[in-house]
């Protein structure tokens, strides 16, 4: 190219010739705008998984009989005298058809709402006492009187029980994907780089955790969990074993790329000066390919919730007291609640726009980091 046409080259063009790689696929990211609104709805999820005590006004776990299935109350901004946040209260009246107890909006019953209110006392980031939440009542207790989403069948808040149940969920897909890919790029990173018989003994091994039929092998481990184990190492159980059934499919992509590069000269170096194997796979190998592999785990992270979601929803997972979405979920097994109290439902939504935002950004990763797209 002559000088006269590099000058006349616009900025911008001139720009792509010394970017790295990692600004060349961010430059091609931006382009995927599906992709772009799903990084930040999944970044806005992980805000709520961090901040669940905050944006929860009840205890989640608090039940009282006589406020069991109390429909949703929406905030009202205003009203006629101006600016009044505000939630409409709920009488308890009985139905003369049914003779049942049932809750009727009352309008001039208005339960006034702060923002920043002081109320329950929990741990943000599980450390750091705090009592502020983001909506609460000036006196009193925000959980007898406001309920966003309703109450369920226990007369929990639905609201604050989805906030932490957000949590729950969305780590233990971090945490599942963070062993499945130290486990999937160690063996596939040995399988690849050393072949022969470490590659035909891990190979099986894929196959063999491949092979394992899914839904007994969850009973069989929900059966054979003791049920005097507390919710945490529950919790930490359900993630070793996803990570340990999720790993298998990053080995393969692993061993793939690795056998591709053993013979770059760079490896080749490496092997030579005394690298230790380790230290290839990590130090060399790994940074060459990182792109895809955040892709790859961009696209595990579905897999990982909507499995405990199942398995929680199915009983196999997560269980009482423990809060997540399956566990939500549950009470929306009978048709009948559900079609009573349709609130019961409004955990799917979560798990949906999550698991369609991981999708998205995973695609849109994926193509970014394609050398060969276009």
């Amino acid at each position: 190219m002559s000088d006269l046409t590099a000058r006349n080259e616009p900025a911008d063009h001139q720009a792509v010739y010394i970017a790295t790689q990692w600004q060349l696929m961010w430059w091609r990211f931006q382009r995927h705008y599906l992709a772009m609104i799903s990084l930040f709805v999944v970044a806005a999820f992980y805000l709520v998984a961090a901040f669940s005590g905050f944006l929860a006004y009840a205890d989640p776990s608090a039940s009282e009989a006589y406020r069991a299935l109390i429909p949703p109350q929406p905030i009202h901004l205003f009203d006629e005298t101006g600016w009044n946040p505000h939630v409409i209260g709920f009488e308890r009246i009985r139905d003369p058809m049914t003779f049942k107890l049932v809750y009727a909006p009352n309008p001039e019953l208005k339960v006034p709402v702060r923002f920043f209110a002081h109320g329950f006392e929990y741990r943000l980031f599980g450390i750091i006492p705090a009592n502020i939440h983001l909506v609460g009542v000036a006196d009193g207790n925000a959980a007898e009187v406001i309920h966003l989403l309703g109450t369920d069948e226990q007369g929990r808040d639905l609201w604050s029980r989805l906030m932490v149940a957000t949590s729950v969920s969305m780590t233990i897909g971090l945490i599942g994907v963070s062993l499945s890919l130290v486990l999937g790029v160690l063996l596939g990173g040995l399988s690849g780089l050393l072949g022969g018989t470490v590659d035909m003994l891990i190979q099986r091994l894929i196959e063999v955790v491949r092979s394992v039929p899914v839904i007994p092998l969850w009973m069989g481990l929900a059966a054979a969990m003791p049920r005097d184990w507390s919710v945490l190492q529950v919790y930490f159980a359900l993630t070793i074993i996803i990570s340990l059934i999720g790993w298998t499919d990053l080995a393969r992509v692993v061993r793939g790329r690795f056998m591709a590069l053993r013979e770059e000269d760079f490896i080749v170096a490496a092997e030579l000066i005394g690298a230790s194997k380790l230290r290839i796979i990590f130090r060399h190998m790994v940074p060459s390919f990182l792109s895809h592999i955040i892709a790859a785990v961009t696209l595990a992270l579905p897999v990982m919730i909507i499995s405990e979601t199942a398995l929680s929803f199915l009983g196999l997972g997560l269980r009482p007291p423990a809060i997540s979405w399956g566990v939500l979920l549950q009470q929306a097994q009978n048709v009948q609640a559900v079609a009573l109290s349709p609130w019961l439902m409004i955990p799917v939504i979560p798990v949906v726009v999550a698991i369609l935002a991981f999708n998205f950004l995973g695609d849109g990763l994926r193509d970014a980091a394609d050398p060969y797209g276009h």
